[in-house]
């Protein structure tokens, strides 16, 4: 009888050690799944800021972009041709400058033009945006430039090494920005 009583308690202390041990690592698990929701709400929650608050910052690119449109709109033909590569070369696509344009001289003298055309202007930009890597950026832009006629345009510039190699001024006289 001793021993039954002895086997007895012995089962009853296996089954509450087991009880305990269980306890514990269901203790364990739900710590480390809360952990690991607080730290994907952290992930979460900073990528969602990031983008957010990526639209906000403009790259090195998209702000020469801009200080571009603005020298434009000003008639500022010095400015506009000084941010050049050698070899850029203007893609005008519609309007009574449409052609291409490569060179110093050539590029001088179609933004002569334009800012004749136009007199004084104002620039309003519907919408930007960048794209970059090491190798360079691209910007695109819808632009509506209105002086003594609204010119609208889909504005591409490439820039390398801080400099505008290529760009297409695409005129759009139906768009609706």
């Amino acid at each position: 009888m001793v021993s039954e009583n002895a086997r007895h308690d012995s089962v009853t202390e296996n089954k509450v050690g087991i009880g305990i041990k269980s306890s514990n690592q269901r203790l364990l698990q739900a710590d480390t799944i809360h952990k690991e929701i607080a730290v994907k709400t952290f992930l979460l929650s900073t990528v969602a800021l990031t983008l957010l608050t990526g639209a906000a910052f403009a790259g090195p690119a998209e702000d020469m972009a801009k200080a571009r449109i603005d020298a434009i709109a000003k008639g500022d033909v010095a400015a506009v041709t000084s941010s050049y590569a050698d070899g850029a070369t203007l893609h005008w696509v519609g309007g009574p400058l449409d052609g291409q344009y490569t060179g110093a001289d050539k590029l001088k003298e179609v933004w002569g033009k334009f800012t004749k055309a136009q007199g004084d202007q104002k620039a309003t930009v519907a919408a930007i945006a960048e794209s970059a890597n090491p190798k360079g950026s691209t910007v695109t832009a819808n632009v509506a430039f209105a002086g003594k006629n609204t010119v609208k345009v889909r504005y591409v510039m490439v820039y390398r090494d801080g400099k505008l190699g290529d760009e297409i001024w695409q005129v759009d006289p139906n768009a609706t920005f």
